[in-house]
């Protein structure tokens, strides 16, 4: 992961790898579709793998026909959708440990492993005991 976000490109190397010119990446930047790193005094531009990436992104949409503002919104988009499914993931493993919990704390059982024979348990059907009333 470190990998992918360390900043090490200059600006020159990362247009080259995105197939870009950097005056695109310095309009890109202002424009609010990529953040790239600056150096300790603030001057250069580091770009990382991920920032390539999302460049190669940027051109994939525009060679669709879609304008830099409608770009912005797509990866946005996309965004919240990572993140979305990042929560859902996390979601799903709360449950599962809770559902463990519960199934060792209070000796349930999954619902699939109910069978037919328990179901007539709770049924109204006469049993022999009921015969007694």
């Amino acid at each position: 992961m470190q990998y992918e976000t360390q900043a090490v490109y200059v600006i020159s190397v990362a247009a080259e790898l995105a197939g870009m010119h950097p005056q695109t990446l310095r309009i890109y930047e202002r424009r609010g579709l990529v953040q790239p790193a600056r150096t300790a005094g603030g001057k250069q531009r580091r770009y990382s793998n991920a920032d390539i990436a999302q460049l190669l992104r940027i051109a994939e949409l525009a060679e669709l026909g879609m304008n830099l503002e409608g770009i912005r919104q797509v990866m946005a988009l996309e965004n919240q959708v990572a993140q979305l499914k990042q929560a859902v993931v996390q979601l799903q493993g709360q449950l599962e440990r809770a559902t463990a919990n519960a199934r060792k704390n209070y000796g349930l059982v999954p619902f699939d492993q109910v069978t037919n024979q328990t179901t007539m348990f709770f049924s109204r059907n006469p049993r022999p005991f009921d015969e007694e009333r």
